[in-house]
């Protein structure tokens, strides 16, 4: 029988960490919520979950070192997952209530508010994923996802110019326009829903992140 995965969940103050560590540990992984530098280094993933303001989630990870240690990670190709607006924050910048706020730069990309008749965007909804991609694999196209927020990013910018590097998968969902709602890109995955409020579909999502750690 194989050891279960390693997996920090990566307390910084902001994030719904007891229904992460929860829902990791029922898709088989060993969990622990910490904020212990060395313990988010060596863990197999380290998951990254984020609710409220993109400028307080970045004072926040800040911090702790959190950024340091998600650029540490990275570099190395140790994989990290974002969740909701540990998701935001890895694109370069946010802007709520007219205020700019520096992200992490892993990605291109600008967080904005949601162009719709009614926010935030709060419910479930369908995702368009990407052929071919590992985080969604055994899902239906019809399978729901719960989402809750007021902003997205509306357009992918990262080019990939080197041929021997794989394109990322970018998932997309609709509400009143279509905004990136998930991303995979090599060690680096991101989920602008909760797969940890998700039902049976965000169970089988990690459970597939868990699976490829």
């Amino acid at each position: 029988m194989s050891t279960p995965k390693k997996v920090v969940v990566f307390d910084y103050g902001f994030g719904n960490v007891r229904s992460a560590e929860r829902a990791l540990a029922r898709a088989g992984a060993d969990v622990e919520i910490t904020r212990d530098y060395d313990k988010a280094m060596n863990a197999d993933g380290l998951l990254v979950p984020g609710v409220g303001a993109f400028a307080a989630c970045m004072q926040g990870l800040k911090e702790v070192r959190g950024d340091w240690i998600v650029g540490r990670r990275l570099s190395g190709g140790r994989p990290v997952m974002g969740i909701c607006v540990g998701m935001q924050i890895l694109f370069a910048r946010g802007i709520e209530h007219g205020v700019q706020t520096e992200g992490l730069d892993e990605w291109p990309g600008t967080v904005e508010p949601l162009r719709a008749d009614i926010v935030p965007h709060m419910g479930w909804n369908t995702v368009r994923a990407s052929a071919g991609s590992p985080l969604f694999k055994g899902l239906d196209d019809d399978a729901r996802f719960y989402f809750v927020h007021s902003y997205a990013v509306h357009k992918w910018s990262l080019e990939v110019v080197n041929p021997v590097m794989r394109a990322p998968y970018v998932h997309w969902s609709t509400h009143g326009e279509p905004f990136v709602a998930a991303v995979e890109n090599g060690a680096l995955s991101a989920t602008q829903f909760h797969p940890e409020k998700s039902g049976d579909a965000g169970a089988q999502l990690l459970t597939n992140w868990i699976g490829t750690l």
